[in-house]
């Protein structure tokens, strides 16, 4: 049914004003409200004003923290992206950041219009969300679409996030699918979680024993392209699913998260180590040294020869008594 909603003519103009500047988004279709822009230009952020405070305190945050983001998704691809405009709604109905986000093209000309779902009270899923969609602007055509650049631009928001997205776990169910291989074959989809979490513990496997980091990763990744297998950034291809496959049965509790090798920087548990023998305690040593004696310096000793003389002089003593003070002099330590 159609909408009759009777609108006085100075905010109809406003609101035909808006829609007719504002971007065209991938999917929104409601009246975007500009938040403001970062002090370099490159990120213009949208509200969905309709949702009150607590989407706009969602969209005022991702625009404070939007350079942070920016350099960033700079640093791990390696090169400087372009410009991008960020839209805070309700995407899918949910306001809790579950709606996730969205793009269209996989480069800053097609693409850089992101949406990206509201999550009131929790900013930082928005921060996380709006990294995942940046990174497919910085592949530049490249494993958008495929598994890997799935399991790439999730990594790179859940570093950026602190792992605020962790509800969007997908390795976990590749774990309990059986484990396919998906390290020596490119999955063509972005929406099979069991070809995803595999790339996602594989991508923390990488980070967390074989110590690449995940700027190396994501340059050569993109450098290779569609064709990138996982296989391919191991140390040693030829053997690395079968290196991977012996580090998941090694861990303890099996996957229980997309960072199952703790490369965020949270050890990964590992077996608790054999009990150890008590400490021998240290043998006796000898016992304190005894305190240095006081001493007379040089200087000292010449102020009371010349005190001795002068008051055996005052005193008018005897050459005898004279020699007796200085000698009591000689004598002191």
């Amino acid at each position: 049914m159609p909408s009759h909603r009777l609108l006085h003519p100075d905010l109809e103009r406003l609101l035909t004003k808006a829609a007719a500047n504002a971007p065209q988004w991938p999917s929104y279709q409601g009246v975007s409200q500009l938040v403001g822009e970062t002090v370099d230009k490159r990120c213009r952020v949208y509200v969905d004003a309709s949702l009150g405070p607590p989407a706009m305190q969602n969209a005022q945050d991702v625009l404070v923290d939007a350079d942070r983001v920016m350099k960033f998704n700079d640093k791990t691809f390696g090169v400087v992206g372009g410009y991008v405009d960020v839209i805070v709604f309700a995407l899918g109905g949910m306001t809790d950041g579950t709606g996730g986000a969205d793009h269209m093209g996989c480069d800053f000309s097609t693409g850089a219009q992101i949406e990206v779902c509201a999550s009131f009270g929790n900013s930082a899923r928005c921060s996380g969300l709006f990294e995942a969609e940046l990174s497919e602007c910085s592949m530049n055509n490249q494993l958008c679409g495929l598994s890997t650049g799935e399991a790439l631009s999730r990594w790179c928001a859940m570093v950026v996030s602190n792992n605020a997205l962790s509800d969007f776990a997908s390795a976990p169910t590749w774990f309990a699918d059986g484990m396919p291989d998906f390290v020596d074959t490119v999955d063509p989809t972005d929406r099979n979680y069991d070809s995803i979490g595999c790339g996602m513990a594989y991508l923390s496997w990488l980070m967390g024993n074989e110590k690449l980091t995940l700027d190396k990763i994501a340059q050569l990744m993109v450098h290779l392209g569609d064709t990138c297998t996982l296989a391919m950034l191991a140390l040693v291809p030829a053997t690395a699913w079968a290196d991977f496959q012996a580090a998941i049965a090694a861990l303890p509790g099996g996957v229980t998260s997309d960072d199952p090798f703790g490369a965020l920087g949270t050890p990964a548990p590992g077996p608790t180590p054999p009990p150890q023998p008590p400490p021998v305690p240290p043998a006796p040593g000898p016992g304190p040294a005894p305190a240095p004696q006081p001493t007379t310096s040089m200087n000292e000793k010449a102020a009371l020869y010349l005190f001795a003389i002068a008051q055996a002089v005052g005193d008018e003593e005897t050459k005898a008594e004279l020699d007796d003070a200085v000698q009591e002099v000689h004598d002191t330590k």
